[in-house]
């Protein structure tokens, strides 16, 4: 699968920035694609870790930790630039995302990176996590983020990847997902419960298997369903 397949099913992209994975080629030809179709662009910051594509918890100083995402934006912000087009939001990547959702040092860390290239920018966070009021009281813009192809544990965090049920692959169970999380802003745990997500945007990983045919049904159900789909800052 490449970027291509996925860009034309949804509407903001994250492009990560090369600290978990990516480069100056990939980075600048996945931000001409977006451009091309009117995608919205934004940055995917990480901890610096490649060898486990951003995915091993770690612990850095909050210095560090501003001074990595700081120059991880600008590296996709200056690719937009040179294009013409301006970078649209900010979403931290794999553990930096999920351990901020709970540590406020580390959630004001990516927060203060963001507000130093570019206050205006709009940050993804998970719907309804301490993360998201951490980055309101800093001034920031939130999109807060509903998962489609993830499992939820019924406190609503995301499940652990290794856990069976982390990752939804399947397109249909994928696209009744999505219409309930924008329609009734629900979604169901891993124990069978239902909680409420109330949410602005929905997320396909494009490294999950089958990410575009996710991607694909999910769009075309929510347009049966009525649901308008629109780029992050056409609304917020």
């Amino acid at each position: 699968m490449t970027d291509g397949d996925l860009l034309p099913y949804i509407t903001s992209v994250n492009v990560a920035c090369g600290a978990h994975a990516g480069d100056l080629e990939t980075i600048r030809r996945t931000v001409e694609l977006a451009q091309t179709q009117g995608v919205g662009i934004g940055a995917h910051p990480s901890f610096p870790d490649r060898e486990g594509f951003g995915r091993r918890a770690m612990t850095l100083p909050p210095n560090d930790v501003v001074a990595t995402v700081a120059a991880q934006i600008e590296v996709v912000a200056g690719v937009a630039r040179d294009a013409g087009v301006r970078l649209q939001h900010v979403k931290p990547h794999g553990a930096l995302y999920n351990q901020a959702v709970a540590d406020h040092a580390l959630a004001a860390a990516i927060g203060e990176a963001v507000r130093r290239v570019d206050p205006a920018l709009i940050v993804v966070a998970l719907a309804g996590s301490p993360l998201v009021t951490v980055l309101l009281d800093l001034g920031l813009r939130v999109a807060q983020e509903a998962f489609i192809d993830r499992g939820y544990s019924s406190g609503g965090t995301l499940m652990p990847r290794s856990r069976p049920g982390a990752l939804i692959t399947d397109p249909a169970m994928a696209a009744e997902r999505a219409v309930l999380l924008a329609t009734e802003h629900v979604v169901s745990t891993e124990g069978g419960e239902t909680i409420t997500v109330e949410a602005d945007t929905l997320c396909i990983h494009g490294d999950t298997p089958r990410a575009a045919a996710l991607a694909k049904a999910v769009r075309q159900a929510l347009n049966q369903a009525g649901v308008a789909v629109s780029r992050l800052d056409a609304f917020l």
